[in-house]
């Protein structure tokens, strides 16, 4: 699927999923343009099931709806904003399969602005990445400041969040640090993460916006990632501070699987089905997880707007 269907989801689904077919404003590798399917796949996967470790079904679940893929054709990726600003404004919450990180500054963008046209000014964003993101130039020198090196530059830039808490940092430079104390951004790096303070207690006040870069995980859970970075996380913490931070999470993107340096996908099962790799694997169990908690907060807010 190369567009954007032209329907929305249906009145009765609350979480609309949406792949976003980009890796062009990657610095290094490409090859993540072709993860939301692969993503998919593995959700799909016979291998595995489709309930949340809190026991939600999440294959056959009418409150969910997958609207297929969205190639943007621009730099910019306004198609994305305006995608996401459509979803939100019409109450339903976005999950977006990426791609490489770059598309999380125009769906952010399309967040906020449906958030702000009902009066809502607040909207925080958890970030999980081995790396910060938050470059003011153009590390490539070709003239692209929407690359995956800067998205929360430009969110910040524009004031598109009420607060930004990074987790997994491992990849800090002299200029990125100095971002970071400009615009008050809250880090959890991997030199000050220790066992026994795992999961951080987070807690957020208004709509959140969950970001999960897959190299945050160490590449011995993670190989399928265009950049390698030792010393990260496990699968089990990833799953363990989605599973435990507070929060209305509104929003939410998985964003640079590259299948081309994915292990693991070989053979075949019983019923013919060619087995998706390890990273695969991991990006499918952590949108699980991202799915229940959204259906979580959605079930929440409804409580909560009867109740008063």
């Amino acid at each position: 699927m190369s567009a954007i269907p032209s329907f929305l989801p249906s009145t009765s689904s609350v979480i609309a999923i949406l792949g976003a077919n980009v890796d062009a404003n990657s610095s290094y590798l490409t090859g993540t343009a072709a993860a939301p399917d692969v993503i998919r796949a593995a959700f799909h996967s016979d291998s595995a099931n489709g309930f949340s470790e809190s026991g939600v079904d999440l294959m056959h679940n009418p409150l969910i709806t997958d609207m297929g893929n969205l190639v943007p054709s621009s730099a910019s990726m306004s198609s994305l904003s305006a995608a996401a600003q459509t979803i939100i404004a019409h109450d339903k919450r976005l999950l977006t399969l990426g791609g490489d990180h770059s598309i999380t500054y125009p769906l952010v963008k399309g967040v906020r602005r449906a958030l702000c046209a009902r009066g809502e000014t607040r909207l925080n964003i958890l970030h999980l990445d081995a790396h910060s993101d938050l470059y003011e130039y153009d590390i490539l020198n070709q003239n692209n400041r929407y690359s995956h090196a800067s998205p929360f530059a430009r969110i910040l830039e524009e004031g598109l969040c009420s607060r930004l808490v990074q987790v997994g940092v491992r990849t800090h430079t002299q200029h990125t640090r100095a971002q970071a104390a400009a615009y008050a951004v809250e880090t959890h790096d991997m030199r000050s993460i220790s066992s026994s303070s795992w999961p951080p207690k987070l807690s957020f006040d208004g709509p959140v916006y969950v970001t999960v870069d897959l190299d945050v995980l160490d590449p011995a859970f993670a190989p399928g990632v265009s950049h390698f970075e030792p010393g990260g996380l496990s699968t089990r913490d990833v799953l363990s501070l989605v599973q435990t931070f507070a929060g209305d999470v509104i929003a939410s993107d998985v964003v640079e699987l590259n299948p081309s340096r994915d292990v693991g996908s070989y053979g075949m099962s019983i019923s013919g089905e060619a087995p998706s790799g390890v990273t695969a694997m991991v990006a499918a169990k952590i949108t699980k997880e991202l799915l229940a908690r959204m259906l979580e907060s959605a079930e929440a807010a409804t409580s909560s707007s009867t109740s008063t």
